[in-house]
């Protein structure tokens, strides 16, 4: 299974960027997708996800900037990242959980990073 991430690049500080991440069908229909970042010696954070039945969450940090939105036509899971910080600075990675009923994971995936540059 693999997962095509794009759509990084170097930005000023309150530009936007989208990212892209596009899945297997049956990959996209039943995980819940997400995105992480991980920026320079620090570890790998959530940022936001979404659920098969478009459920949302994301952290504290980027709330009111970021959404996270799903394609089910095209199997893609975009992050549209406004108003970004030179905080934002990190390599972003798409993800995709397949939980159980309980919330346990089953299967973890990750894509590819895509580096997000944010400059002051």
């Amino acid at each position: 299974v693999q997962l095509q991430a794009s759509g990084g690049g170097l930005v000023q500080s309150g530009g936007s960027l989208r990212l892209s991440c596009s899945a297997p069908a049956s990959t996209f229909a039943t995980n819940r997708m997400g995105w992480y970042r991980q920026a320079s010696d620090q570890e790998r954070e959530l940022v936001a996800y979404i659920t098969p039945g478009d459920e949302t969450d994301y952290s504290d940090s980027v709330k009111g900037r970021f959404t996270i939105a799903r394609d089910s036509a095209k199997n893609t899971v975009y992050l549209q990242m406004n108003n970004l910080k030179p905080e934002d600075t990190a390599v972003y990675y798409c993800n995709a959980k397949l939980l159980g009923f309980s919330g346990a994971i089953i299967t973890d995936i990750w894509g590819q990073g895509t580096q997000v540059t944010v400059s002051s």
